[in-house]
Formats: structure tokens, sequence, C-alpha cells
């Protein structure tokens, strides 16, 4: 099967170049059934999968990240009506909640789908769907997050590269201002969720030794709750004290922008994670200093191609590249991706070149100045 390599290696591979030459210088569920209509298989189907039947099930975490319904949802559909025409694609979002989600993986598995592809609102929580599903015999199909129990596959980014790709970053930013004493304020992600945790560690093992963390707390994957905590950092350390804050996600980098411009601190670097339009935008203005690209497209192809090839029996090794063992203790079956760092030198050549956005869309009015100063146009 194809596994777009332009996107995952050509692209990255360049981008990281650029990258480092200037480093030089994870609300209400919601819930759809859509039926791919007959059409020629696309690039990588197979007899078995042109001609398969049945309905896979993808349950998605949350709609506060712009990602899942934007992105993720259409290009997983998308890629399953190429492989399999004849396969319906049943869909649900958990709005943020454990217990929907579980409720939402109960009706699939009583409607029949043969696979479910399910990214975990909370990794320990949806074991038990996933062992019922199991029970059921049907496969399940791990995505951006690690659930627990007997997972067939999981695809993913290499969530420790992330965290590290985030430190490495920050070093850069800070220069000659990254010392042992250099305060930082460092807002994770949620807990519950096992790339936070991986996040985590890639960060603080990139910085070690290089920053001071002085204020370490979970903002929980959401904006307002992030904002809090980085107030309340500041109030702690003091706004003169602080050399730079790290975001593990765009989203949460919203709010922490917020709490840092109300504290005239606008100019500090920020990290974050999900290359997000509006953290695009602040990269382009200049209050958030990079992103972390984890190309959506590569991650739901892979996805839907491992959920048609475990529908039909098709091996999947020539899909996976790793193996991962989740918080149950299983080894499961992966294919982990390469994450690249955006900042405003990289624009053009990252989420402009993959048309994740146009230029037009990140150089609104509000931006127009700032993007013609970056040599967007």
């Amino acid at each position: 099967m194809i596994k777009h390599p332009l996107n995952r290696v050509a692209t990255a591979t360049a981008v990281v170049s650029l990258v480092l030459a200037a480093a030089a210088c994870g609300k209400a569920g919601s819930s759809s059934s859509s039926s791919s209509s007959p059409a020629a298989s696309g690039a990588g189907g197979s007899a078995a999968a042109a001609n398969a039947t049945g309905s896979i099930g993808l349950l998605l975490p949350e709609n506060t990240t712009t990602r899942y319904e934007q992105f993720d949802k259409p290009y997983f559909e998308a890629e399953v009506k190429a492989l399999a025409p004849n396969v319906e694609v049943k869909y649900a979002n958990a709005g943020g909640s454990p217990q929907t989600q579980a409720q939402q993986a109960t009706t699939m598995i009583n409607s029949g789908v043969k696979v479910l592809v399910v990214d975990a609102q909370d990794s320990a929580q949806i074991k038990s769907s996933v062992e019922a599903a199991k029970a059921k015999g049907i496969k399940v199909v791990a995505y951006d997050r690690l659930a627990q129990g007997p997972v067939d596959a999981y695809v993913s980014f290499d969530n420790v590269k992330v965290g590290h790709l985030q430190g490495t970053g920050l070093l850069a930013v800070l220069g000659s201002k990254a010392t042992p004493s250099a305060k930082i304020v460092e807002i994770d992600g949620d807990s519950a969720d096992p790339n936070a945790a991986d996040f985590k560690s890639g960060f603080q093992n990139a910085v070690k030794g290089h920053v001071d963390i002085a204020y370490d707390a979970s903002g929980l994957w959401k904006p307002d709750v992030a904002a809090q905590k980085a107030t309340a950092a500041i109030n702690q350390l003091g706004a003169s004290n602080i050399s730079g804050f790290y975001s593990a996600n765009d989203g949460m980098a919203a709010g922490i922008a917020t709490s840092m411009k109300n504290a005239g601190l606008s100019k500090l670097p920020l990290t974050g994670q999900d290359a997000q339009l509006d953290a695009v935008q602040r990269i382009v203005a200049g209050t958030q200093s990079f992103t972390i690209y984890k190309a959506y497209k590569p991650e739901a192809d892979a996805a839907a191609q491992l959920a048609v090839s475990l529908l039909t029996g098709a091996p999947i090794t020539s899909i996976v590249n790793s193996t991962k063992t989740n918080g149950s203790g299983n080894t499961v079956s992966s294919d982990l991706l390469t994450p690249v760092l955006v900042n405003v030198s990289n624009i053009k050549q990252t989420v402009v070149a993959d048309g994740l956005y146009t230029v037009a869309q990140i150089c609104t009015p509000d931006f127009a100045a700032a993007c013609k100063t970056a040599g967007l146009s």
C-alpha cells in the first residue's frame, strides 16, 4: 500500500534541514454515518478491498481541537472510500467525554462494525470497550493515542520525538538566554492521554541541564485551563523572572498567549503542536515561536489502510514499522510517523506546500502586514 512518501519523507527531510539552519542563527458528542459510494479502488487498493463490504467505526475524542472534524475525519473517510468503495464508515465524536466515547463504542459494537478505529479520550477507560470489541471478533486500531487493551494496530507520530523537537526548538529560540537559571513555565497535556507523557518526556530530556523548569502543571488540553495555569505561574514566579513558556499543543498555547499578553510577555518564546491555523497566524505575528506539524493526511491514510487490511484479512506488515507497548502491557504493531518543526521561516514549505492552508487563509487582514514581513504572499 502506498505510504505517501512525499509528505512523510521528502518534505520532512527538507524541512528538518531548514529548521536546523534556523536553529543555528492530544462539548457534546456527535455522530454520523457515511457510506462510500461505488468508485474505482484508489492507489494501494486490492481486489479484496475493492469487493469488501461491511462497516468500519471511527471514534474521535473531542472537537475543541480543530483537526479532528476538519482534517482527520474527512481524510480517513476519503481513503477508505478509495480503497474499499463498498465499505461504510460510521463516525462519532466523544466531545471530550470518556463516558460518551464508551457509549459510542458500545453502539458501534452492537451495530456490527468489523473494525473499530479509536482515538481514545482516556486511554485507560477505553480498555473495557476494546476488550468488548475483541470479544465480538472486531479488530481494533488505536489512532493517534495508544489505547489500553488488546489493540491490533496503532498509528501515530513518534511522540517522544515530538517533545524532543519542542525542547530543542525552545532552546534554539532562547539562544544565549538558555542557561541553567532561565525559568521556563511548562504546561503539559492531560495525563489520561498517554501521548502527553511522551511529549513531556521528550521535552524534558531535551532541555535538562539547559534551563530551569520552574513551574510544571497540566492544562488538560484545554485553552482556558492552560491560561489559568500560565497566569498562576506568572503570579508565582514574577513576570520579569520568566524566560519562556512550553505549551504541549496549540490549543493550550492560545490560552497561554492571552495570559502572556496580559502580563506584557508576548515576545517571550512559546511552543506548540498540531499546526492549527490560529497557531500559524501567531507564529507569523511573533506571539508563538513554532509549532510541531504532524501531517494529518498520512496519519489518517495509514489508519484507513490498516482498517481496510484488517477488515479483509490482509497482512499489515507493509504498513507498520515498529511496535509499542501500551499501558496494559500489550505489544502493538505500530506505524510511527515523523513530526516536523514549523516556524516563520518554513510555513510555505510545510503547511502551505502540503495544502493544509492557503496563504490567503493565513494572511487575513489582521495578519497582512506580518505576512508581508514574513514573505508570505
